[in-house]
């Protein structure tokens, strides 16, 4: 019997005996450990029949399935961390306060990051625009800077004590992709794919895109490990559609090179590599035939997602001038829609640009224009097509913003550090409560006055609505089992229907 027929726990038979067969050293013992360790949790590659259960390595049932009120998320991530109180955290006292020292008002005990801490004054900054209440919910938000998103506010669940732990950007993103500060985990959508498999066999479960603001937009980078599928099997890693060229890498076949030539080379190839699959056991090998197989469907597919032509005009228009210029915010939303509608699991957006460290009052508006109607019109569009009831959104970044200025306090330079002690977050659509605020910070936004989130209590709320317990979806890595939620994380049932 091949090793592709074997059962999975006579593949690892297979492998050690291969292993064993090849390699006496001292060097290829020493590997064995890690081989197996990544052989041994492979998950198929969609879900099982019976989606309570999984076959676990030991071959005993890991139940870590419930009924899910989410078929899949859209994760709007913020890069550069949206000010909590220029948007959604109105403080009075900041304003009232204006240039007073923070610590005549509370305890500085958070730390501060090399950027303020040489400061010898920490003045309050109150913000320079205006707050109203919005729907019937009554949330208050920033009307001038975010009108159309306040439009949501019936909609929504606005968390407005969210806290972290990293204070600089690249730890903190990563932290909330991967629920931990150093790279090499996976992330929450490879997690997704690994435990529920795909919808679409002619699209990647997970899909990414990139959009740069004009806010700040030459802030910090965002590397591809922040989908990239860590420790498990590189099947489950998102793919990232490209805004200029082929949506995705050399997915146009070459120039003289047609369908019919391309599906004798993948299928020639897919023998080659099924021969090197049977004599090594490499699950990689299995992963490398079917990347090849649904690189081919997508030839098909991709062009005729992401032609907008059978959009009517509304639409259109509903997400902002800028739709049609590929690899802006808004075009990025529209397609989330239609990615959302061809049942792909878990969509995330990712726009930079918000990290107002100074001149603060020029920065944000732009910030917010490119975002503000593009994300309400994916949130409306949803709702319209039936959507929204089976779709999870997520819109944050990784950190909030100090309510102290950093550098000179005045009218046109004020900016913001960076403050993980508390910050907002909204989502809405499948299982959340809309129309509420959830959680208080204290009258100058440093502390947190009641129920505090932390990120990986938002991921065991968004494992839990996809309809996974976050405790029990684990792979078995190095010797230890890991999940995303590592050792920690609660639901945050208060905010679910």
């Amino acid at each position: 019997m091949s090793y592709r027929n074997l059962p999975s726990e006579s593949r690892l038979l297979q492998t050690r005996r291969h292993f064993f067969g090849r390699s006496a050293t001292g060097v290829g013992m020493a590997a064995l450990a890690s081989m197996l360790g990544k052989e041994s949790m492979a998950a198929p590659s969609s879900a099982p029949e019976d989606v309570s259960t999984i076959p676990a390595p030991n071959g005993l049932l890991q139940e870590y399935h419930h009924p899910p009120k989410a078929k899949r998320v859209i994760y709007l991530f913020q890069s550069g961390a949206p000010s909590q109180q220029e948007l959604f955290d109105h403080k009075p006292a900041l304003a009232a306060n204006e240039g007073k020292e923070l610590r005549d008002f509370v305890d500085m005990n958070q730390r501060v990051t090399g950027m303020t801490a040489g400061q010898s004054k920490f003045p309050l900054a109150g913000s320079r625009w205006k707050f109203d209440r919005f729907g019937e919910a009554g949330i208050e938000m920033c009307g001038e800077l975010i009108p159309n998103m306040a439009s949501l506010a019936d909609d929504m669940c606005l968390i407005r004590s969210m806290h972290t732990e990293a204070i600089n950007h690249d730890p903190a993103i990563t932290f909330f992709q991967t629920g931990h500060q150093l790279a090499g985990r996976p992330s929450i959508g490879s997690w997704t794919h690994y435990g529920l498999g795909s919808m679409n066999e002619n699209l990647p479960c997970f899909i990414s895109m990139v959009s740069r603001g004009t806010g700040r937009p030459n802030c910090q980078p965002l590397y591809d490990r922040l989908w990239g599928s860590g420790f498990l099997p590189s099947t489950y890693s998102g793919v990232k559609l490209m805004s200029v060229g082929d949506p995705v890498l050399y997915l146009s076949n070459p120039d003289g090179f047609d369908a019919t030539a391309r599906r004798r080379m993948l299928d020639d190839l897919a023998r080659m590599n099924e021969d090197k699959l049977d004599e090594f056991g490499d699950p990689e090998i299995h992963t490398r035939i079917q990347q090849y197989e649904l690189a081919y469907r997508m030839q098909t597919s991709v062009p005729e997602l992401t032609d907008f032509s059978d959009e009517p005009q509304h639409v259109l228009d509903s997400y902002g001038p800028d739709v049609l210029k590929r690899g802006t915010y808004a075009y990025n939303c529209l397609l989330a829609r239609r990615l959302a509608e061809r049942d792909v699991r878990f969509i995330q957006l990712f726009h930079m640009g918000w990290d107002q460290h100074f001149t603060m009052p020029r920065q944000l508006p732009g910030q917010c224009r490119d975002t503000d109607q593009a994300s309400t019109a994916l949130v409306n569009d949803l709702k319209q097509r039936g959507l929204l009831d089976d779709t999870l959104v997520v819109w944050g970044g990784e950190f909030g913003r100090t309510s102290y200025c950093q550098g000179t306090l005045n009218a046109e330079t004020y900016g913001r550090d960076h403050h993980p002690r508390c910050f907002s977050l909204w989502m809405a659509g499948a299982g959340v409560k809309p129309g509420m605020t959830y959680g208080a910070t204290d009258e100058v936004c440093y502390n947190i006055t009641e129920n505090p989130v932390h990120v990986h209590d938002l991921h065991a709320t968004m494992m839990h609505l996809m309809g996974i317990d976050h405790e029990r979806l684990t792979f078995r890595y190095q010797g230890r089992y890991f999940r995303l939620t590592d050792v920690h994380g609660h639901v945050v049932h208060d905010i679910l229907t």
